[in-house]
């Protein structure tokens, strides 16, 4: 009992210590695309885009990530959630096909098969849409527009490929869709379109009311009243239009 207790503790050593910005974990990886040690996947893509050379330009693919560094004793080692050397858990959470780790769990990170990437909020808050090719919020099956691989491609805000990306997105009526967030800051920006398709993307009936009601409230100029008045009289003679 003793010496599980022992195993227990040495595995929770620097928990939630290590780590950077995007994830607390116990390792660093080594990317194989370039050979160089970074603390996550985010950390290796945002340096690589800053480089001045644009060729040089280029991101991690987490499937082919071979090698970490224990945070703890720095050994270089195989892909693996317990540390060959000093025996730490190098990620309470673990995921051997995108080679991830993070210590923080109550993201509720899970595996998605169909996707093939680890996503967070709990597996059973989720489903993955075929025709879509992505994992949505279960309030959405049977409740959104489908539209094949919705989700691979680039916000049409800020750009960013929406598939794989930490930013939550949302699915529009017209069923493009875009990260939560610049979805927003479109509405603050008092812009109502989808700006892919234009078509509008929130519940404007209020607005074409205010205008209805504005327009009502208007005079007609003397000018004009005779030629309103004119064609409501030829619109309400003529006869219904048949076939």
């Amino acid at each position: 009992m003793e010496s599980d207790s022992v195993a227990v503790n040495t595995q929770d050593f620097g928990k939630l210590q290590h780590g950077c910005e995007h994830y607390k974990r116990r390792c660093k990886i080594r990317a194989p695309c370039c050979d160089q040690i970074f603390s996550c996947r985010h950390c290796h893509n945002e340096a690589t885009s800053s480089l001045s050379n644009p060729k040089e330009h280029h991101e991690i693919v987490r499937h082919d990530i071979k090698q970490v560094i224990c945070s703890i004793c720095n050994t270089e080692q195989q892909v693996a959630q317990v540390c060959s050397n000093c025996g730490v858990k190098m990620g309470e959470y673990f995921c051997d096909i995108c080679k991830f780790y993070d210590d923080e769990t109550e993201k509720k990170q899970f595996h998605c098969d169909e996707c093939g990437i680890c996503r967070v909020g709990g597996r059973e808050n989720f489903f993955h849409c075929q025709k879509c090719g992505s994992c949505y919020t279960v309030g959405l099956r049977d409740n959104h527009p489908c539209i094949e691989n919705s989700m691979k491609c680039s916000c049409p805000v800020c750009y960013e490929y929406l598939f794989d990306s930490v930013k939550g997105a949302i699915i529009m009526k017209c069923g493009h869709t875009m990260h939560t967030e610049c979805y927003s800051e479109m509405a603050n920006q008092h812009q109502y379109r989808c700006p892919i398709c234009s078509k509008t993307v929130f519940d404007m009936s209020n607005q074409w009311r205010l205008l209805d009601a504005e327009i009502e409230a208007m005079s007609m100029p003397d000018e004009y009243k005779f030629q309103s008045s004119a064609m409501t009289a030829t619109q309400k003679a003529k006869p219904p239009f048949t076939f």
